[in-house]
Formats: structure tokens, C-alpha cells, sequence
């Protein structure tokens, strides 16, 4: 189970995967199935958001705590699928709901924070704003992925190969290898924006305000957006639709 590098997450190869199998004998023999594990991912995930909301660098140590508890999750129930081959196409929606409700939550989460939702002045709504519009832009990313696979199964084709994503202009190749290297689109997945926030908590926490958070969650909705629609192109100048 651990030499599966398809679609692993960074984390979930550094130390998720060593921690997950040492829970795995604990479950594999219970009545525990594998969607149940999938659910119980989905609200750990979701729960990142209502955690955000507490003050302080608290609210964003919760906010990471359940992102990763998403997390171990999304690395148990497969593995527990695996073990038992109890393989459903039901599974693998419910993992993609998942991920899309946790970036999401964890977005939205940001903006109410950066908000100040329970601060003595007046709430700014201009920050839960740019937190949803991050939260859309990081949606419409995974979906203008997954969309591919629908669109070629309606039309009768096979699933794309890997060697289609790559852009016919070689401009935009480059362009893509680029943000590739550098890799800022990641930060609009839950994983790295719970750690972010985190970061930006602890930065507000010394000044006494929230000013890095509002500049994160400014930053984090550009990025949603530009990549929203770098990615778009990418999609349309491969032969993915072709």
C-alpha cells in the first residue's frame, strides 16, 4: 500500500502513509466500511471551517488538526478498500466530494476569520467574500479536471492518456512547467492552506491584528482565480478534448 504514488499527496507520502497503517489492523476487521471512513473524512474536512472560526492561533491549530485527521482518513479507507477489495465506484465519488467540501471549507473558513466574525468593530464581509471566491476558484480547478473524464465519456471516448494533457503550444508547455516548479497553485488545496493559515495566525498573533490573514486570504483568491483560468486554457489547448 505504501508504494502507491498515483495521485499521493505530498503529505501522504512524507508521513501520512506511515501513521495510517499502524491504524489499518485496528479497523480491518471491524463492521467499519470503507465509505463509512469516507463520510467521517468528508466531516473532518468540513469541520475545518466552523474550527477556523475560533480566535487565535486555537482556531487555526484546529483548522489544521481536522485537515489532517481529512487527511489520515483519506489515506485509511482506501487502504482498508484495498485490504478487504471492497472496491466501488460509490467510494471513489465520495473521495472526490470529499476533496472537493474540504478545500472548500477550509477557504471559506479563512475568509469569516479574516472576517472577525467575533471582534468588538464592525464585521468586514470583504474577506468571507474573497474567502468564497477562493473557495469557487478551488473547485472549479479540481472540476475542470474531472469534467475531462465526463466529457470523453460522453462522447464515447477512452479515458485521456497522460501524454495529452501537455499543451500543443509550446508556450503554453512552458508556461505550465513553470507553475509547476513553483507550485503556488497548491495553496489553494486544504492541506497547504490549513498550514498557511497557521503561519499567517501566528504572524497576526505578534502584530495584534489580522493582517496577514487578510493579506492571505487576498492572495489566496488571486491564485484561485489566475489558476482557474490558467488551467482552463491548459485543458482546451491539450489534447485532452480531442
Amino acid at each position: 500500500m505504501k508504494d502507491r504514488r498515483s495521485g499521493e499527496h505530498w503529505a501522504g507520502r512524507m508521513y501520512m502513509r506511515e501513521i495510517s497503517l499502524h491504524i489499518d489492523p485496528y479497523l480491518v476487521n471491524t463492521k467499519i466500511t470503507p465509505n463509512q471512513l469516507t463520510y467521517l473524512m468528508t466531516v473532518c474536512g468540513v469541520l475545518a471551517a466552523p474550527a477556523l472560526l475560533v480566535p487565535g492561533i486555537v482556531g487555526a491549530v484546529l483548522g489544521v488538526v481536522m485537515v489532517q485527521l481529512y487527511l489520515l482518513l483519506d489515506c485509511v479507507d482506501g487502504e482498508i478498500a484495498r485490504w478487504r477489495k471492497q472496491f466501488s465506484l460509490g467510494g471513489v465519488y465520495l473521495d472526490r466530494v470529499g476533496a472537493y467540501l474540504c478545500d472548500a471549507a477550509v477557504l471559506v473558513g479563512f475568509g469569516l476569520r479574516a472576517a472577525d466574525l467575533w471582534g468588538s468593530g464592525r464585521i468586514d464581509w470583504l474577506w468571507a467574500f474573497l474567502g468564497t471566491l477562493a473557495a469557487l476558484g478551488a473547485v472549479l480547478i479540481k472540476a475542470e479536471t474531472d469534467l475531462v473524464g465526463v466529457a470523453r465519456h460522453q462522447a464515447g471516448l477512452p479515458p485521456v492518456k497522460e501524454a495529452a494533457s501537455e499543451p500543443r503550444s509550446s508556450g503554453l508547455a512552458l508556461a505550465r512547467k513553470a507553475a509547476g516548479a513553483l507550485k503556488f497553485h497548491r495553496l489553494v488545496l486544504g492541506i497547504e492552506a490549513s498550514l498557511l493559515i497557521l503561519v499567517l495566525a501566528i504572524l497576526d498573533a505578534v502584530r495584534d491584528d489580522l493582517f496577514f490573514s487578510r493579506l492571505g486570504v487576498a492572495v489566496l483568491a488571486g491564485i484561485a482565480l489566475l489558476q482557474t483560468l490558467l488551467h482552463l486554457v491548459s485543458v482546451l489547448a491539450s489534447s485532452r478534448l480531442k
